[in-house]
């Protein structure tokens, strides 16, 4: 493919990651993407042959950066591996204190294709969460915390939860409430060697 088809394609791409980001992915038709992208609805079944299949790119193009953005929060938060975890929180809650946001992609994702566990956006959707996890245990790991898997999974578990009640109730002192928990966890298991 040319570089005019991967801009073409990386265009429909970021079309589409607003639309579903910021309407649902069930409210926003293949025309609507294909309008918003400034593309021709067969220039976009051309780049994509489903709607399934665009959801599912949408969510994969969103994986590395979006693991790439806390790997730079935790790698900027100075202090003990306990401070750079509550730091995660703590730029998580700037991050998303804004009008705009919706919660987090990936599980608003999960959430509204929840009656098709095998759709492709699921799956990628799914993976990401495991790879954040994952990165998360290597860090507890190399910084010498004690249960290093079990507290990543723990971590996340505030994390995602803290995005959702967030989303619910618009108040960050349950992000900051769920970055305290998760400084007495990694402490508390720092402490366990």
């Amino acid at each position: 493919m040319s570089g005019k088809g991967d801009t073409t394609r990386e265009q429909i791409v970021i079309a589409a990651t607003r639309l579903f980001y910021g309407e649902g992915i069930r409210a926003v038709s293949m025309d609507a993407v294909a309008e918003k992208a400034g593309v021709t609805k067969k220039t976009l079944y051309y780049h994509f042959t489903s709607k399934d299949e665009l959801v599912a790119e949408t969510i994969a193009a969103r994986d590395q950066p979006t693991l790439e953005l806390y790997m730079r929060w935790f790698a900027e938060t100075e202090g003990t591996v306990a401070d750079k975890v509550r730091g995660l929180f703590t730029r998580l809650g700037r991050s998303i204190d804004t009008p705009r946001w919706r919660g987090c992609g990936f599980l608003r994702t999960i959430a509204e294709l929840a009656n098709t566990p095998a759709h492709p956006a699921v799956k990628a959707g799914a993976a990401h969460k495991k790879r954040f996890e994952a990165w998360l245990e290597t860090e507890l790991r190399e910084h010498g915390v004690a249960g290093a898997a079990a507290v990543a999974r723990q971590l996340v578990i505030l994390l995602d939860g803290a995005t959702t009640v967030m989303l619910i109730h618009r108040d960050l002192d349950y992000v900051d409430t769920a970055g305290r928990l998760a400084l007495g966890l990694v402490e508390q298991a720092g402490s366990a060697r």
